[in-house]
């Protein structure tokens, strides 16, 4: 295939993606579940026409770096510690973190309970990235939700990310040779060191980059990050912490700069830097996610949906997703719990963390048709919600504009009576 013909197929994937964005708005379905199915189509024409096969997983478990790192980083520019906000950033990372752990317990017991030769450790580790919600799904799709359910969406899969990041490799941390008590230790040790360096490096790329005057600074910052992320890896750091905590201070610079520290603060250049990363982030987060998406259809095989474990094992996944979630958000947030009790997809994070299993971890007996199938029934579920609450509220605003014409329509009514009545 000549470099043309490759720029011709990137360049029509990007603009099929960003009309993919418009009618999602318009129809409620995740642009994500879209381009999924466009890779699955792609499969099905590169089978016809015998083009060779590709290995594929190379270049989406980069995608899949690099777009956690942008979705992470765009989720985090959002996110605006105020103080009247607060109780809502408490309430959904309990939320998420309860959901986390709850959902991660469910699955595994699942998994060892119906798929032969699995430990219990083995088991929660392939049960954690089917635990953790998909902020690239999230965040795109709930715009029109009210504000108040939109933020802790966002916040709530953001929190989600990080959290089961954490888990999954936390559980990879006790199921290697250590002791449990070495193992806990360690990954305490591991947080502490991440969220220190993310403080000393968030505070220092804050001051550099607000004084450097060139025009091509953003693609530099956001170059420095990815590799912070991946030198923290090799360190066995949670390294989302780092760009987490970056987002969080560029975007809240006057709570993270008091005192003495406000005046090494330039906030005109800073609140230029992070206009300017806000905008790059966002863009490179949907390149990364179509790309990522499609090559996932791609690699999908239709015919592991078929068996009857994958089946069984799925339905069973999904059963204790929302049932577990219902119970949750009654003891948590009470009964205003729709639709977001419904916003649950698994995505990037999900396939990316799987993909991350070491070979000494994995299990040949686990289908990979469970991952797509959870994948997809999550993201309809979703939007099947989205739809009925769009549908709830268009009929709310139809309501209220029928009672106002009525009350108006009275209001005129009765006006020549009471000039009448004033008259006579």
């Amino acid at each position: 295939m000549s470099a043309y013909t490759l720029l011709i197929a990137a360049s029509a994937l990007v603009i099929l993606s960003y009309f993919f964005n418009l009618l999602s708005k318009r129809i409620n379905v995740p642009s994500v579940l879209m381009l999924i199915v466009t890779g699955i189509i792609i499969r099905q024409v590169m089978t016809y026409f015998s083009i060779g096969r590709i290995d594929w997983y190379p270049y989406l478990e980069i995608l899949g770096i690099v777009g956690l790192i942008m979705i992470v980083l765009e989720a985090a520019l959002d996110l605006k510690l105020e103080k009247e906000k607060m109780p809502l950033i408490g309430k959904s990372l309990l939320v998420a973190l309860i959901g986390l752990i709850g959902s991660t317990v469910a699955a595994g017991f699942i998994i060892l309970l119906i798929i032969p030769n699995f430990t219990w450790i083995q088991a929660m580790i392939y049960a954690t990235p089917l635990s953790i919600l998909s902020s690239a799904i999230i965040i795109p799709s709930v715009g029109h939700l009210p504000e108040l359910k939109k933020e802790f969406s966002i916040y709530e899969s953001t929190f989600s990310d990080i959290l089961g990041i954490m888990l999954f490799y936390f559980l990879i941390s006790l199921a290697g040779p250590e002791s449990g008590g070495e193992a806990v230790g360690g990954f305490t040790l591991s947080l502490l060191i991440t969220i220190i360096v993310s403080a000393l490096a968030s505070y220092g790329l804050i001051y550099v980059f607000q004084n450097i005057k060139t025009q091509v600074k953003t693609f530099l910052l956001i170059a420095i990050l990815i590799l912070l992320y991946a030198i923290g890896k090799k360190f066995h750091l949670s390294s989302l912490i780092i760009i987490l905590v970056f987002g969080l201070v560029i975007s809240n610079s006057g709570l993270f700069f008091p005192g003495f520290l406000k005046k090494t603060l330039k906030a005109d250049s800073v609140k230029l830097l992070f206009h300017e990363l806000h905008i790059v982030t966002a863009e490179t987060a949907f390149i990364v996610r179509t790309f990522f998406f499609i090559i996932f259809g791609i690699t999908t095989v239709l015919s592991s949906l078929l068996s009857l474990q994958v089946i069984l094992v799925s339905l069973l996944l999904l059963a204790s997703i929302y049932g577990l979630r219902f119970l949750v958000f009654q003891l948590f947030l009470g009964r205003d719990i729709y639709p977001e009790v419904y916003i649950a997809p698994r995505g990037l994070i999900t396939v990316l963390l799987f993909f991350a299993i070491p070979a000494e971890h994995q299990n040949g007996e686990f289908q990979n048709g469970i991952l797509l199938f959870v994948i997809i029934a999550t993201s309809l579920v979703m939007t099947w919600a989205m739809i009925r609450a769009n549908k709830k509220d268009v009929g709310e605003e139809v309501l209220e504009m029928l009672e106002h014409d009525e009350l108006d329509n009275k209001s005129r009514e009765a006006a020549p009576e009471n000039k009448t009545n004033t008259i006579d």
